[in-house]
């Protein structure tokens, strides 16, 4: 494999380090030792969001990036940290996690690398071929046997349903078409607009539209729905 642009030995040494400080904490930190997996997912969850914040307010042009390092920082810290709780129950370590990343990354874009690691020749630029590559291989890693295993049950509702739909049409299922009374959009305003009335309407009625829209991809996904040919 080529030589990586970000850092090569450089960045080892600093991975490393960290993860030498991140033990350090939990060795001598009181406050660090006492953490858990379970405790820590209020933390994974809030600096998963400021990584949001942080690109949707445009802390990603180069000059101005600054608030996005250190917020992705934060979120690397998560990482380390239940990597290294699993290391002190002897279970795995961060560099496992490296390299099982690695290793998916390689198998799961074969129209990049070859089995051993090594560049193709040439690539392909049919996105639809990737996400077809990407969801074989994973399919034959989890042993899944529907497109909807492995959606994340705790997803907000409308990351839910878009995830699902997502997945819906990469399969080759069929997605309801738009039900009579939904108003055509166009752009982003114009659909957060309508969101918008959608929940202040579902208040007024006393309706959770958190929950509505939690039921109706549980209905969706249980109907065994057609493919789209």
């Amino acid at each position: 494999m080529t030589d990586s642009p970000t850092g090569g030995n450089n960045l080892g040494r600093e991975f490393s380090r960290l993860a030498q400080v991140v033990s350090q904490l939990r060795e001598r930190c009181p406050w660090t030792g006492a953490l858990t997996h379970e405790s820590l997912l209020e933390y994974l969850l809030e600096e998963s969001y400021e990584v949001i914040e942080a690109v949707e307010a445009g802390h990603t042009r180069a000059e101005d990036a600054d608030e996005l390092s250190g917020e992705l920082g934060d979120l690397l810290f998560q990482v380390l940290l239940h990597a290294r709780l699993q290391e002190e129950a002897g279970s795995f370590s961060i560099s496992d996690v490296v390299t099982g990343l690695t290793d998916k990354m390689i198998r799961r874009n074969p129209h990049v690398f070859r089995a051993d690691g090594s560049l193709q020749d040439s690539t392909t630029e049919d996105t639809a071929e990737i996400e077809r590559a990407w969801d074989a291989v994973k399919k034959t890693e989890k042993h899944r046997s529907s497109p909807f295993e492995g959606i994340p049950a705790a997803l907000p509702a409308l990351a839910l349903a878009a995830k699902t739909q997502e997945r819906a049409r990469r399969a080759g299922l069929r997605v309801p078409d738009k039900a009579s009374g939904v108003p055509d959009f166009e752009g982003e305003e114009e659909l957060g607009e309508i969101l918008f009335e959608t929940v202040r309407r579902a208040a007024e009625h006393g309706l959770d539209p958190e929950a509505a829209l939690r039921r109706a991809v549980r209905r969706f996904t249980a109907q065994g729905p057609g493919t789209t040919d």
